[in-house]
């Protein structure tokens, strides 16, 4: 077994090969397919745990026991298929590579025999890797260690080679930017532009999930199987963990409520917390923010309910209402925040929770409740992050911040993007 090194390359002796991507956390791997030009001829050249199997590459998932991996069949790539990048990212939304040493190991597909390893060195703020690449040159296939970060995710490398949703047959949206040239394979550069991801597929319209109640779903523990999603009915989160907001195949695109409520924790004194919502675009740029003061931003696209002055009685104290289908392609991150301008202090709070609705049905869909309390003046609640791919994924946060008005949040907010 040969240990590379960035940019070291070794002659392949088979023509199958099968990478695994490992680390002490979940990893998303997926791998593309890339033409001369460095580009996908199409989105189904990307490779995926939604897209498993394309002409010669495929994906298998590890299930959590085990490494996800990218097998390459030399023998039956295209025409004009030069190379093939494996890409890593943390499963958990907005995670770095910080702490975190993913390694590459290279086999021989058939017999599971080791050819090489490779560990990228000194990553810290990368959310995104280029690890290996398997490619032809001189008329010979040869893997090439690699390890080029990007800190804007997967849609920073999707887009990168020319991966745009805006070509899936199925939703067509507008036409996104145009992706920036990709690097060539003989020379990586240390820092790649940033491209913004592509805008999401137009919502299609899906009937309406029924009213009937289920029960709650737990999330899985870290290093859990799979994705959860919403099939199982409404998902109970722990702090950090992440929901995939995708119901029977389908990406829930249709209009939401986020319900955030509390109560005071003496009996008799009144507790007046202010709950917001703030909308970032791709460079964790702040667009606007939706509150008690400006009830409707982006278009209508987000409203609240008001404000609610003393958080007494049951059911939720404020509600903003997010239609995920009308939120403009530059809205790619929402993080929902609750502030008490008055100044009393977390500690002074009960049963502060969120919850996701569908707000057709009114079914209750995703839940977090604040377990613990510091004494603060503004929490970070939760976020819903739009992925490249479309869809949006809702991450429970529960993050302390001294701010008595959602303007102090902003800064904090964009760092868990």
């Amino acid at each position: 077994m040969t240990a590379m090194t960035p940019g070291s390359n070794l002659p392949l002796n088979t023509v199958r090969v099968t990478v695994d991507v490992a680390a002490p956390v979940r990893l998303d791997v997926s791998g593309l397919l890339l033409a001369a030009d460095g580009k996908v001829r199409s989105d189904a050249d990307f490779i995926f745990y939604n897209q498993p199997s394309g002409p010669g590459v495929s994906y298998r998932s590890g299930g959590g026991a085990a490494p996800d991996s990218i097998t390459v069949d030399t023998g039956a790539l295209p025409p004009g298929i030069e190379r093939i990048v494996v890409t890593a990212s943390p499963d958990a939304a907005g995670q770095t590579f910080q702490g975190i040493e993913p390694t590459a190991t290279v086999r021989h597909a058939e017999t599971g025999a080791v050819i090489a390893s490779f560990t990228p060195p000194q990553l810290g703020s990368e959310t995104a890797l280029v690890v290996v690449e398997v490619y032809q040159r001189g008329g010979v296939w040869k893997v090439r260690a690699v390890g080029q970060g990007y800190a804007n995710g997967l849609a920073g490398i999707a887009t990168d080679f020319g991966v745009s949703v805006d070509e899936e047959p199925t939703a067509p949206p507008a036409a996104a930017p145009q992706a920036p040239a990709a690097p060539s394979p003989s020379s990586w550069p240390s820092a790649p532009a940033a491209p913004a991801p592509p805008a999401p597929p137009a919502a299609p319209s899906f009937p309406a999930a029924p009213p009937a109640a289920a029960p709650a779903a737990p999330a899985p523990a870290a290093g859990g199987t799979g994705k959860i999603n919403l099939d199982k009915g409404r998902v109970s989160l722990q702090k950090n963990q992440t929901v995939s907001l995708v119901k029977n195949g389908r990406p829930l695109l249709s209009q939401v409520k986020m319900g955030l409520g509390w109560e005071p924790a003496f009996r008799g004194r009144d507790i007046d917390l202010d709950a917001s919502v703030i909308a970032y675009g791709p460079q964790r740029n702040h667009i606007d923010s939706c509150y008690f003061g400006k009830l409707s931003i982006l278009g209508g696209a987000i409203k609240h309910s008001g404000d609610n002055l003393t958080g007494e009685g049951a059911g939720d104290d404020e509600v903003i209402v997010v239609d995920l289908g009308r939120l403009p392609a530059e809205a790619t991150g929402l993080v929902f925040t609750v502030n008490s301008f008055s100044g009393q202090k977390f500690s002074e709070v009960a049963k502060a929770y969120c919850r996701l609705i569908d707000a057709a049905s009114g079914e209750e869909l995703v839940r977090f409740d604040l377990t613990g309390a510091e004494p603060q003046t503004g929490v970070m609640m939760a976020k819903l992050i739009r992925q490249f791919s479309g869809e949006w994924e809702m991450t429970a946060i529960g993050e302390f911040v001294k701010s008595r008005t959602v303007r102090g949040m902003v800064k904090p907010g964009s760092q868990t993007l």
